[in-house]
């Protein structure tokens, strides 16, 4: 776990499993991220695809009772993901 200078922002990089198959990593443990200290319940998960590079996608903001965690996955490639913090 990396942490960053925006409170509540933190990276995870999956431990990657290789061998002559190819890979396999484990993108979500709840109890290995308890042991991390994070105990949110994700109860959506989401994917987007962008065509093109250099798409930008929207910046989302959701306060309580609807305020949401968030997990970026890159699967193939790159990203510029931007945390904005506006507490």
């Amino acid at each position: 776990m990396e942490t960053t200078d925006l409170d509540g922002v933190i990276i995870l990089t999956p431990r990657v499993f290789s061998d002559a198959r190819g890979s396999f990593q484990e993108t979500y443990n709840r109890h290995t991220l308890a042991g991390l200290g994070i105990d949110t319940v994700f109860v959506q998960d989401n994917q987007s695809w962008s065509r093109e590079a250099g798409t930008v996608r929207g910046l989302h903001f959701q306060a309580p009772p609807h305020a949401q965690a968030k997990i970026v996955r890159v699967l193939v490639g790159e990203i510029f993901d931007v945390a904005v913090d506006i507490r």
